[in-house]
């Protein structure tokens, strides 16, 4: 993830943040001992940031006042910083002291089992697989299992998207839908696609469950849809989403920001 690339972006976004407060009496040094940085640097952020639009001032001096264009930056940085963090949580959290599974045959304490995942679910067995883990208690086939010593990697390939984009009840919601179309991507084997099978289906908005009912296609996904078809497919899945009109791209800059592969499909009926 692109963030604070350039030299000096964070110094930015922090002088920014404290001008944004309009303390009425801020000075440059204020700025300097908040930062623990020198107030000569200070003034040449400043100076950068005053001829960059970002904040105004009277000969360039106190007191500062932030410009819309600042408080769009600061917005889209403050933005992007707490997407970064959360991902480094969630990575973070993969080093917790104890993992939980699906034990798939009875499993002792203190044996080492393999880990794999299958349908998006982590499971334990004593196969040996590329991540291995030591077993806590005693558990029966199906049981959650506690894990700890976690060593190797976990084998998961990043599955896919597919988004069919339907037509907005403006334009004829389903009866202007290609049917055939959606159906024939529906029972096809998706090898076109590089894949073998979709695991989850996803329906956003009115026109899309109605098309899903139509089918007869089995919806697992109808909330937070974007975040939803991310999290499956870092969990291995492939997912198949109907979206109306343009709420398709939102779902597409989510999917590029995570680098989630993915295909359009239109199943607009020709005018």
């Amino acid at each position: 993830m692109k963030i604070f690339k350039k030299r000096g972006e964070m110094t930015h976004f922090q002088i920014l943040g404290e001008i944004s407060k309009q303390e009425p009496h801020l000075r440059q040094k204020d700025i300097a001992e908040r930062l623990g940085i020198t107030v000569q640097a200070v003034s040449e952020n400043i100076k950068t940031l005053i001829d960059e639009g970002y904040i105004t001032s009277k000969d360039g001096r106190a007191p500062y006042k932030i410009s819309q264009k600042g408080i769009a930056k600061v917005k889209k940085d403050a933005i992007s910083l707490r997407k970064y963090s959360d991902d480094v949580l969630e990575t973070m959290n993969y080093y917790k002291s104890v993992w939980p599974a699906i034990a798939k045959e009875d499993l002792k304490e203190g044996e080492q089992v393999g880990l794999y995942m299958e349908e998006g679910i982590l499971f334990a067995d004593k196969s040996q697989q590329s991540a291995s883990a030591e077993v806590l208690i005693d558990v029966e086939k199906g049981d959650d299992v506690p894990l700890s010593s976690l060593t190797g990697m976990i084998d998961l390939k990043i599955g896919q998207v597919i988004i069919v984009t339907l037509p907005t009840i403006k334009q004829g919601g389903s009866r202007s839908t290609d049917i055939e179309l959606v159906n024939l991507l529906y029972q096809s084997d998706y090898k076109n696609y590089g894949i073998n099978k979709i695991d989850k289906f996803g329906a956003m908005g009115t026109v899309s469950r109605v098309v899903a009912n139509r089918l007869n296609i089995p919806i697992d996904i109808e909330f937070a849809i974007s975040s939803s078809c991310i999290s499956a497919a870092k969990k291995g899945l492939n997912v198949m989403i109907f979206v109306v009109g343009d709420m398709a791209k939102g779902i597409i800059k989510n999917l590029e920001d995570d680098n989630i592969k993915f295909y359009v499909v239109d199943a607009h009926l020709p005018l």
